[in-house]
C-alpha cells in the first residue's frame, strides 16, 4: 500500500467520504433550491463541516480520555464534572450550532437535517459523552418547539439554543425500566394551572450539573384519575430553578440528586437518580417539584416519542461515529504496524510486513468499512428523510418521506448499534494485545458504544416495534413503501450491465424474503407471543436488507470514476453482499417456520 497515514483529524471521520455522501449520493445540493434552504449554498454547507471539525478536534477530542478517567462525582448533592466540558459545549452554543437546522424564527440557520447529522457526527466521533449533554438539550427543545406553548419556548428554549440551559429526557423509573405503562410518578394540579410533581425517575443522562444557569426537566407523570397504563401518561416541563417573569433564575425546584450511576462507558455524561417531590426544597413554600403540562393531558408519551425518535436516531449516529472512528484508528495501526511476513514466505529473510498485508486483517478492515459507511449512508438518509418531510413540495411526497422515516428509525437506532460496535471489536482485534489496553483509544470505543444497543430503547424493543408495528401500520403502508423504495433502486440496478445488474438481482432475492416473511407471520394463526419472538432476528435480517440497499445506492453513486474512494466503496460493497447479505438467509428460513424454541422453553430448564 502507498497510501499514508491519516493524520489526527482524519482518525476522527473521513471527509472524503462525507462529501462523497451528501454530494454525490444524496444530492443535498438540491436542497438549496426550496424556500426552507434557499440561503444555502455548498460552500455554506462546506464552511460548516469545517467549523465542526475544528471544534471537534480542538475542543472535544482532547478531553475524551479525560471523561472516561475521572467520571462524575457527587459532591455534597452536586455533580462535578471536569471544566472542558463545559467549554466543548459552550464553543458549541456560541458558533450557533444548536439551533442549526431549526427554523429562523427561534434563530436557527435552517440547515438540512443531513447535513447537520454530518457536522455532529464530528463531535459524536470526538467525544460522545461530552456531545451526549447538547444532543439531548437539541431534541429537548425540539420537542417544545413541536408541542410547547409560546411561553414555553421564549422561556424555556431560547435559553437551551444559546447554551445557557440544558435539557433531559424523565421517562425510566427504579422499578419499571422501560415499562412505562408502570410509571407511578404523579402530578398533582394547583389552582394556577401548574403541577407539582412527586416521584423518582432513574438513568436520567445529563439529569445534574452545574454546565449551565437550568436544566429543563421534561418528566413524564400520570394525573390522578386519568385512564390505567400509557393512555394516563403526561409530559410535564420541570425545571431545576424556576424562571421568573424577568428570565432570571428564581427559587431552586424540587428536584434533587439522589445518586449517579456507574457506566461502563460514556462515563463523562452524568447518569442519574432523580427525586421529584422529596421536599427538601419549598418551592413557594410547598414540597412538590413545580411542573408544567406540555401538550394536552393524558398525551403525554405521543409528545414524548417526539424527543424519543430523535434520540434513536441520535443513538444509531454515535454508535456510526464510534465506529468509524474505530475503522480509521485501526487501519492507521494497520498500515504502520509491521508484524508478520506473508503467507508463503519461506524464512526469516524477509523483513515483517505491515499488518494491512495480511489476508484476515484485510477482512477485518473490510468488514469495519462495510459496517462503518454502511451506517453513515443510513444515517445521513434518514436525514434527508426529514428534509424531504420539512421541504418537499406536496403533501404526498413529504407523507411519503414521515412514512419512510417511522418505519427506519428502530433500523437507524439499532443496526448501527449491533454492527458498529462489532466493527470496535475488530479494531480491538486488529491492534492485538495492544487494543485492549489503554493506551490506545480502540479499547474506550467498544465500551463507550457498548452502551447504545441499550440507550433509548433496546434492541427487543425495536425489534418489535419494527415486526409489530411498523412494518403493518396503515394497513401495510409502512412495508409497502420500504419496498418500493428498494425496488426502485433494483431497477436501476438492472439497467446497467455487470455487476451492478448482480448485486440487484441479489438485493431483489433478499427483499423478496423480507415480504414474503413478514406476511407469513402476521397472517399466520398464532398468538402475538409466537409472532413477535423472533422479532430480534428480524430486526438483524431486515437491517441487512436495507444496509444492502444503501451498498447498492452507493455503487450506483460511484459512476464512471476510478480514484480509490471509489473503488474503495465498490469493494465494501462486494464484501457487504459477499459476507453480510447471506446472513440473511437462515434468518428468514427460522422466521418462516415461525420458530418456538424460545417461547417453549421452560423457565425451570435453565
Amino acid at each position: 500500500m502507498t497510501d499514508s497515514s491519516p493524520t489526527p483529524r482524519s482518525v476522527l471521520l473521513s471527509r472524503q467520504d462525507l462529501e462523497f455522501a451528501l454530494y454525490d449520493w444524496l444530492n443535498v445540493e438540491t436542497l438549496t433550491k426550496r424556500e426552507r434552504y434557499a440561503d444555502h449554498t455548498r460552500e455554506t454547507f462546506d464552511a460548516v463541516l469545517d467549523l465542526c471539525a475544528e471544534i471537534a478536534a480542538e475542543r472535544f477530542a482532547p478531553h475524551n480520555r479525560l471523561n472516561d478517567e475521572q467520571e462524575p462525582k457527587m459532591v455534597d448533592g452536586r455533580a462535578v464534572l471536569p471544566p472542558d466540558i463545559k467549554t466543548a459545549l459552550d464553543t458549541v452554543a456560541d458558533a450557533g450550532l444548536l439551533s442549526g437546522a431549526m427554523d429562523a424564527r427561534v434563530g436557527g440557520l435552517q440547515l438540512p437535517q443531513a447535513v447537520q447529522t454530518a457536522c455532529f457526527l464530528w463531535f459524536q466521533a470526538a467525544n460522545p459523552s461530552t456531545w451526549a449533554y447538547a444532543m439531548l438539550t437539541i431534541a429537548n427543545a425540539n420537542l417544545l418547539l413541536a408541542h410547547g406553548t409560546d411561553d414555553q419556548v421564549d422561556t424555556y428554549v431560547r435559553p437551551m439554543l444559546e447554551g445557557r440551559y440544558h435539557g433531559t429526557m424523565c421517562l425510566s423509573e427504579p422499578q419499571a425500566g422501560s415499562s412505562l405503562a408502570d410509571i407511578t410518578c404523579r402530578a398533582e394540579p394547583r389552582d394556577d394551572g401548574s403541577f407539582r410533581i412527586f416521584g423518582n425517575k432513574m438513568w436520567i443522562s445529563g439529569g445534574d450539573h452545574e454546565l449551565g444557569e437550568n436544566i429543563v426537566h421534561l418528566v413524564l407523570a400520570k394525573i390522578p384519575g386519568g385512564p390505567p397504563g400509557v393512555k394516563g401518561i403526561s409530559l410535564f416541563l420541570v425545571p431545576k430553578y424556576l424562571v421568573t417573569a424577568d428570565g432570571s433564575s428564581g427559587e431552586r425546584n424540587d428536584v434533587v440528586l439522589a445518586g449517579l450511576n456507574h457506566k461502563m462507558g460514556y462515563r463523562g455524561t452524568t447518569n442519574t437518580l432523580l427525586n421529584f417531590g422529596e421536599g427538601r426544597y419549598r418551592p413557594g413554600g410547598e414540597s412538590g417539584a413545580v411542573g408544567h403540562l406540555v401538550g394536552a393531558p393524558h398525551q403525554g408519551l405521543a409528545a414524548m416519542f417526539h424527543m424519543m425518535n430523535e434520540a434513536r436516531i441520535g443513538v444509531g449516529a454515535g454508535a456510526t461515529a464510534l465506529g468509524y472512528t474505530g475503522y480509521l484508528k485501526s487501519l492507521a495501526y494497520a498500515r504502520t504496524r509491521a508484524q508478520g511476513r506473508p503467507a508463503g514466505a519461506k524464512g526469516r529473510a524477509a523483513p515483517p510486513v505491515p499488518l494491512i498485508e495480511h489476508a484476515d486483517v484485510r477482512r477485518m478492515l473490510l468488514a469495519q468499512k462495510s459496517y462503518a459507511e454502511g451506517a453513515l449512508g443510513l444515517i445521513l438518509y434518514c436525514g434527508k428523510l426529514l428534509d424531504e418531510e420539512r421541504s418537499a413540495g406536496d403533501d404526498a411526497a413529504r407523507a411519503e418521506a414521515r412514512l419512510l422515516l417511522e418505519v427506519l428509525t428502530p433500523i437507524a437506532k439499532s443496526w448501527p448499534s449491533q454492527w458498529c460496535l462489532h466493527a470496535n471489536d475488530l479494531a480491538i482485534q486488529i491492534h492485538g494485545g495492544y487494543g485492549y489496553t489503554r493506551e490506545y483509544d480502540v479499547e474506550q470505543h467498544y465500551r463507550d458504544n457498548r452502551l447504545n444497543p441499550i440507550h433509548e430503547g433496546t434492541h427487543g424493543i425495536q425489534a418489535i416495534d419494527l415486526l409489530g408495528r411498523k412494518m403493518v401500520m396503515d394497513g401495510g403502508a409502512g412495508l409497502s413503501a420500504l419496498e418500493a423504495l428498494l425496488r426502485a433502486t433494483i431497477q436501476r440496478a438492472r439497467t446497467v450491465s455487470g455487476e451492478a445488474q448482480d448485486l440487484g438481482i441479489a438485493l431483489d432475492h433478499a427483499l423478496t424474503r423480507l415480504v414474503e416473511v413478514t406476511g407469513t407471520i402476521h397472517t399466520a394463526d398464532v398468538s402475538a407471543g409466537v409472532r413477535l419472538a423472533n422479532a430480534s432476528t428480524y430486526l438483524e435480517a431486515a437491517g441487512h436488507v436495507v444496509l444492502a440497499w444503501i451498498w447498492l445506492e452507493q455503487y450506483l453513486a460511484t459512476g464512471d470514476d476510478d480514484d480509490s474512494l471509489r473503488r474503495g466503496k465498490r469493494q465494501a460493497c462486494r464484501y457487504f453482499f459477499r459476507y453480510e447479505l447471506p446472513r440473511t438467509g437462515p434468518q428468514f428460513d427460522l422466521l418462516a417456520r415461525l420458530d418456538t424454541t424460545t417461547v417453549g422453553t421452560d423457565d425451570t430448564w435453565f
